[in-house]
């Protein structure tokens, strides 16, 4: 017979544990690494956009590849890379970019928000960048957005434009956009942004902004509430390129004309 000595057992045990401990550090530690690395990038991309930066935000896509298929943070790198190329074809509309590159940049954000959405269907941010993508070619999706989170503030101001494009007599027009835009920032001042810089919580500045620019073009325009909307928008991202240099200029030369 043969003896098994306990002390060896024991150690072999102790041994294991170790190992698998080491294991569990090993795998926290990378998961924490990549959060953070995602994270950074994702400032970026945020503040890329507010400066009108598109090559930047196609720096921040490229960035955040590596991290596409992390199954932990998957859809909300999908979205955020899509986030990039949103923005870069609002940029690039702002600043007069060629169509068929903003058109690029829009089909390839709708290529992420579906992916995000594949990966979590109750993502409703990506269905947000997928309305703002197409507007009116997907009503079905606004509505059930609009079911699942009536109060997101990002889908709130996506909306605001398609309330503004929409004749009153359909439950839209340039009052009832007003109206939406400012039910989002109240919804703003009610919640508490999450804790977590992946989840998205943009839009109180972009509210602003949508605001600022409503009162400027409305039938009845309101210069110093636009005025004070825009500059309410900068206190917040004060290096907001179409903010700073584009709209506010086109507020203060509107106000310099009724003066």
């Amino acid at each position: 017979m043969i003896k098994i000595c306990p002390n060896k057992n024991r150690a072999v045990a102790v041994a294991l544990v170790a190992t698998l401990v080491s294991l569990l550090v090993i795998q926290t530690t990378r998961a924490n690494d990549i959060g953070e690395q995602a994270v950074r990038i994702v400032a970026q991309i945020q503040r890329a956009d507010y400066e009108g930066d598109r090559t930047a935000m196609q720096r921040g896509y490229d960035d955040l590849k590596p991290f596409s298929e992390e199954k932990d943070i998957a859809s909300r790198i999908r979205y955020w890379r899509g986030f990039a190329q949103w923005r870069r074809a609002i940029n690039g509309f702002n600043d007069s970019v060629d169509p068929k590159e903003l058109e690029h940049d829009l089909k390839t954000a709708l290529d992420e928000f579906k992916i995000a959405l594949e990966k979590d269907p109750t993502f409703v941010d990506a269905k947000v960048g997928t309305i703002s993508c197409l507007g009116y070619q997907i009503m079905p999706l606004v509505k059930e957005a609009t079911d699942m989170a009536p109060d997101n503030p990002r889908l709130i101001w996506v909306r605001g434009p398609i309330l503004w494009n929409t004749p009153p007599e359909r439950g839209g027009g340039q009052n009832k956009a007003i109206e939406n835009y400012q039910r989002g920032l109240e919804v703003c001042s009610k919640i508490k942004a999450s804790d977590d810089v992946l989840e998205p919580s943009w839009g109180k500045p972009e509210l602003m902004m949508s605001l600022a620019y409503s009162y400027l073009n409305t039938t009845r325009s309101d210069v110093n509430a636009a005025e004070r909307c825009a500059r309410d928008a900068l206190e917040i991202v004060p290096y907001w390129h179409y903010v700073r240099d584009i709209l506010l200029p086109q507020i203060l030369a509107a106000k310099a004309k009724v003066q």
